[in-house]
């Protein structure tokens, strides 16, 4: 197509949709039309069956390692206990994801139900209503107030046409729309004034045009096509349990070698050949299934769960799991402005009149010209509540009223409205005459610049003078004062006639008019936004605004909120700009750019993938239709509750129930709590898991008795469930917002994790191993071998799981130490020790020795099993201000 729509002429559009304004299409034409290009709707993505999404979840790399050491524990060493386990956990944790998880046909949906279910068309001659999804191209469209487009239209008919379309555009006030020819090329959706886009709603006025595309070559088509279209971010989450589950995996594969031929060749000659194999393979597999973390995805699962109950408390909706802890990584917020920076609500910020510029805050009497004019010439609906509907502009102005204790109600009453001369987008003014006693009040309200080409007059301090040149001056210059400030300009004027008009028109009520003020007004920042955005600078996350408001007016709400210093001009880029900057450019100088100003959804989506490319995680935050896409771009979309469409709902893995900014912040706290909580609860479950594996590899080369099977199953029993639960509602540490953000490449072994793990698995090793050691020497069976070797392993099993629950302090902190007043501030966790410690001790009961094979200690023994988890304690505590003293230096 050589011109783009608004390129064209009325006439040049009716002839290439071979279609006429007067008499629209005929019957045939619309038959052959939708047969050839089907529905007015939005096709939807190929849905994924339940059972689809389940298997999925065993796509996951640590998933498949749980299930072949299920296999392995069941028909090889033929502990079915420990495989039924390990099935159970697999299997609750595919359930759990498949119902946390929302896919996009959701969003998909929500668009479709969004299609106004009927539209008025002239089709031969004939004005009919008919189902929006009947519409083919060529099809000439009526629209009124109160209507919501049914497709993309060329406008051909405006009649003071204004077309709220900040849910696609981002643009926070209705648009003026006209029929004329636009010249430019490339020019941005928002500043398309002479079309009308599907799902857009009628304000104002009424019109025609002519349908130019229908279905998915609509603009909100084409969103749906790229959220169809935009790949599934994996989560900073998901990646680390992949990472988790492969390391696992060598370890586990280095171990089983290692003791299947260690083992193998040492002990050559003590039993026959296969046997031996057989044994020690027993035993290699048996180390497998003690290293690994059966355990891991459902308390992952379980913390992840609490911590959007935790939110949830906090009004941040989670629709996806892994959202909770990905907030918490996030390095940069992209947020829409309009309705999530700012109130989307117009307000006066600011009224001149008297030759001084006043706050609106400031006082103004009832009878101030200015005052007058914006109440009476509106087309604002007051019920009997106070509630305002209308044009938001409209509705600043009674608001404005109203906050100044004005009688709105009488004043309409007194001052009631007998003739007008309705808006018009070409001379930008609107005219009421209202009876005022004996005479009659004109009240008009419009463009600064059109305006001051009727005044003649100019009222000061109470007295009506000719306006001079300088005085105009001086007007145009407060007028573009407020302007560079981002507020939205009226000027308002008056004059008192004493008999009504026979036929009201802009050549005799606009005339000789008075001059009384200019109001200005803006979309403000919400209170809370300033202080978040300062919050997330000292949390390392940086806030890119991004916005399909004009230029001047994103700047200036971003100087407020403190995104921009004053005149950094050339952190600004609009999305014509944009389109002539290539992708390589974006991404090596995205840093280089704080807001993004009159852009399309195709920017938002380019801007979060050159962060992302940048190795940034980025979450983006939006209510409109065209945030859409790059909502679920994002490493995490959050949608706004209140102001949010169902399409940005549907996309987003996290909601704002209140529409508050400063809610992030709170989901970022929660969200690096979580991957604390989860990094605490890994350090204890694995460096357990090193330490019964160096117990049993030890035990094992070393000749000794080995721990039975069930000893070791009633030790991960015990210890690897309500303990690491609980260490998942651990309370957010101190100082955590004060941290840098981690990072895409950090994991949940990084910040000295790994090193803890292997250093305090091996010490409790070695704390095990010694105890076995010492139960050889010391005890009651000293003249009897066999007793005095069973006490020891009996010492050793029971140590190995105390010394697990006195690690499960040194784990509540993984730097800091555990001597502090918060360290039993974590209720839930000093019952789980409590409780476990007990279940630990029960096997000591008479009833219960026969069944784990152990024997009764006497209080010696007690004490040395009770000193070597003192000594787990002491020792990490010295490692640790080790480690402090080191990073202090």
């Amino acid at each position: 197509m050589p011109q783009s729509f608004y390129n064209q002429s009325v006439e040049s559009v009716e002839k290439e949709l071979s279609t006429t304004c007067k008499l629209g299409l005929s019957p045939e034409q619309v038959k052959q039309l939708q047969e050839k290009d089907g529905p007015n709707s939005l096709a939807s993505k190929k849905k994924t069956s339940l059972f689809q999404r389940f298997i999925a979840q065993f796509k996951d790399f640590m998933i498949i390692v749980l299930i072949v050491a299920a296999l392995l524990s069941g028909f090889v060493a033929q502990e079915w206990t420990d495989a039924a386990i390990i099935m159970i956990v697999v299997i609750l944790n595919a359930v759990l994801g498949v119902f946390q998880e929302a896919r996009s046909e959701e969003a998909i949906n929500a668009l479709k139900k969004m299609a106004t279910p009927n539209a008025h068309v002239r089709r031969n001659g004939q004005v009919i209503e008919i189902p929006s999804t009947q519409l083919v191209q060529g099809d000439i469209v009526l629209l009124e107030a109160g209507d919501v487009v049914p497709a993309d239209l060329r406008l051909t008919v405006t009649k003071s046409l204004k077309i709220e379309e900040s849910a696609l555009t981002g643009e926070s006030v209705p648009v003026d729309k006209e029929n004329g020819i636009i010249a430019e090329d490339k020019v941005a959706l928002a500043d398309q004034d002479n079309m009308a886009f599907a799902n857009t709603n009628v304000t104002y006025g009424r019109g025609e045009g002519i349908v130019i595309q229908i279905g998915m070559n609509t603009e909100v088509g084409k969103i749906a096509t790229m959220l169809n279209n935009t790949d599934e971010t994996d989560t900073p989450l998901k990646r680390n349990l992949n990472q988790l589950g492969k390391t696992l995996t060598i370890m586990i594969l280095i171990i089983c070698a290692v003791v299947f031929v260690v083992g193998f060749f040492t002990k050559q000659g003590t039993e026959p050949t296969q046997k031996l194999a057989i044994d020690m393979f027993l035993v290699a597999v048996s180390l497998a299934v003690a290293a690994i973390p059966e355990g891991l995805p459902a308390i992952v699962t379980i913390i992840l769960a609490l911590g959007t109950q935790v939110m949830a408390k906090h009004n941040s909706i989670v629709r996806k799991l892994p959202a909770v802890e990905t907030l918490g990584a996030t390095d940069i917020i992209c947020s829409d402005k309009t309705g999530t920076l700012t109130q989307n609500k117009m307000t006066v910020e600011q009224v001149y009149y008297d030759n001084q510029d006043h706050k609106a805050a400031q006082p103004i009497a009832a009878n101030t010209p200015a005052l007058m004019a914006m109440v009476l010439a509106n087309d604002s609906k007051l019920d009997d509540n106070d509630r305002l509907l209308g044009d938001p502009t409209e509705t600043a102005l009674i608001q404005y009223a109203l906050d100044q204790k004005i009688p709105v109600h009488q004043m309409l009453t007194d001052y009631q409205r007998l003739q007008e001369v309705p808006f018009d987008s070409e001379r930008k003014l609107m005219s009421t005459v209202n009876r005022d006693g004996a005479q009659y009040f004109v009240a008009v309200k419009g463009a600064p610049d059109q305006l001051l080409k009727r005044v003649t007059k100019i009222e000061q301090n109470g007295q009506i003078t000719a306006i001079s040149a300088q005085q105009k001056e001086a007007i145009l210059e407060a007028n573009q004062k407020m302007a560079k400030n981002a507020l939205r300009v009226l000027g308002l004027a008056y004059k008192n006639i004493d008999q009504l008009y026979d036929e009201p028109t802009t050549d005799n009520v606009e005339q000789d008019l008075v001059f009384a003020g200019l109001v200005g007004m803006i979309d403000p920042e919400r209170p809370e936004a300033k202080k978040a955005i300062v919050e997330a600078h000292e949390a390392g996350i940086r806030t890119v605004m991004i916005t399909g408001d004009f230029q001047v007016t994103a700047q200036a709400i971003a100087e407020r909120l403190g995104i921009l210093k004053p005149g950094q001009d050339e952190r600004v880029v609009t999305g014509a700009q944009l389109d002539e900057i290539s992708d390589d450019y974006l991404q090596e100088h995205v840093p280089d750019y704080s807001v993004y100003a009159r852009v399309s959804p195709e920017h938002k989506v380019r801007i979060v993938k050159a962060w992302q490319a940048r190795g940034k995680i980025v979450a983006m935050t939006g209510d409109g239709v065209n945030d859409a896409p790059s909502l679920k771009q994002a490493d995490i979309g959050i949608g706004m509750g209140i102001t949010g469409t169902e399409v940005s709902k549907g996309a987003s893995d996290m909601i704002l129930a209140d529409d508050n900014f400063a809610t992030i912040v709170e989901a970022v706290k929660q969200g690096r709590k979580v991957f604390s909580n989860i990094q605490k609860a890994i350090l204890y479950l694995m460096s357990c898991n090193v330490g019964e594996v160096l117990t049993v590899f030890m035990m094992t080369m070393l000749g000794w008795d080995i721990l039975a099977p069930v000893q070791l199953l009633w030790i991960n029993l015990v210890t690897d469930t309500l303990p690491a639960i609980a260490l998942g509602l651990e309370p957010v540490e101190q100082g955590i917002m004060k941290r840098a953000p981690r990072g895409r490449k950090s994991n949940f072994f990084s910040g000295g994790v790994s090193s803890s793990i292997v250093y305090q698995g091996i010490l409790e090793g070695l704390l095990v191993l010694t105890t076995y050691q010492l139960g050889l020497n010391f005890g009651p069976h000293m003249d009897n071998a066999n007793l005095q070797h069973a006490d020891a392993l009996t010492m050793a099993f029971l140590t190995l799981g105390l010394i697990q629950l006195f690690h499960a302090f040194n784990s509540k902190y993984i730097h800091q130490s555990i001597f502090s007043k918060h360290t039993f501030s974590n209720k839930w966790f000093n019952w789980a020790i409590v409780i476990s410690a007990v279940v630990m001790a029960a096997v000591e009961l008479p009833f219960m020795t026969k069944f784990f094979d152990v024997t009764e200690l006497n209080g010696l023994q007690w004490l040395i099993v009770l000193a070597a988890g003192i000594c787990m304690i002491i020792i990490v505590e010295i490692v640790k201000f080790c480690q402090r003293q080191a990073g202090q230096k």
